[in-house]
């Protein structure tokens, strides 16, 4: 059994410092894993339903039985292992930020870890979602102007709360823009936020993509005794659009 609280890895980063901590739920006796940056929580492996019903939401939409996907935010991993679960999935990258983050993953500090960095399928790529988002050469440095079915995005709480100021600029008309032009035709891109669904950044959407929902994913939270809810928009690129 493992101690009760543990504070597995703190590092100072340029976004302020992380750590990643481990503690036992005296509900249940199993370990749960959380991520602070500063005095932020970022990520609990207590709440994990809108990271999977990203993906899920997000793929179930995607054109296509051969998907190559893209992630921004690695953060725990269950994001991107609901991408894997999916037999439709033959590539994916992993954008995340931090170093510290992918190295957590890399030494199976974290309980995806080995899943994700054992799937050949599977790449963990370190840089600036928000910068290669609006870089014309795209997500992946391997493979300049690479188009993808889906794009897939959790990093910041929500459009209005955002980590960093510069973020802010993707979830306007022209940063979603230049993200389109990273998906095939027909593509999806779909976003996590703890935030209620937000009518004004359902119409910046309806300005950049075809078709766009919001849905609202309820889950049980025995912190409150209740439950919870979060918000993954899915929106389509035209087919045949291009966007700039």
């Amino acid at each position: 059994m493992s101690a009760r609280f543990e504070e597995i890895d703190w590092r100072p980063t340029p976004m302020g410092d992380i750590s990643l901590r481990r503690r036992r739920d005296p509900e249940t006796g199993n370990d749960v894993y959380e991520v602070k940056l500063g005095d932020e929580f970022l990520m609990s492996s207590l709440f994990t339903a809108g990271e999977i019903a990203l993906t899920r939401l997000g793929l179930a939409e995607a054109p296509g039985t051969e998907l190559d996907v893209a992630v921004g935010g690695l953060g725990l991993g269950y994001t991107a292992k609901a991408a894997l679960d999916d037999p439709r999935v033959r590539s994916l990258i992993v954008v995340e930020a931090l170093a510290e983050v992918i190295q957590w993953h890399q030494r199976g500090m974290v309980p995806l870890g080995a899943r994700l960095v054992s799937d050949p399928r599977c790449r963990l790529v370190q840089g600036d979602f928000f910068a290669m988002a609006g870089d014309p050469h795209g997500l992946d440095p391997r493979t300049p102007d690479r188009l993808f079915q889906a794009i897939l995005l959790d990093i910041d709480h929500s459009p209005r709360h955002v980590l960093h100021p510069r973020h802010a600029a993707l979830y306007q008309p022209a940063g979603l823009r230049a993200l389109a032009e990273h998906l095939h035709p027909g593509g999806i891109f779909a976003l996590w936020s703890n935030d209620a669904p937000d009518e004004n950044f359902t119409a910046v959407l309806t300005q950049v993509f075809a078709e766009s929902e919001a849905h609202v994913v309820e889950f049980d939270n025995p912190l409150q005794s209740g439950t919870a809810a979060n918000t993954v928009y899915v929106a389509r690129k035209a087919a045949g659009a291009h966007l700039t």
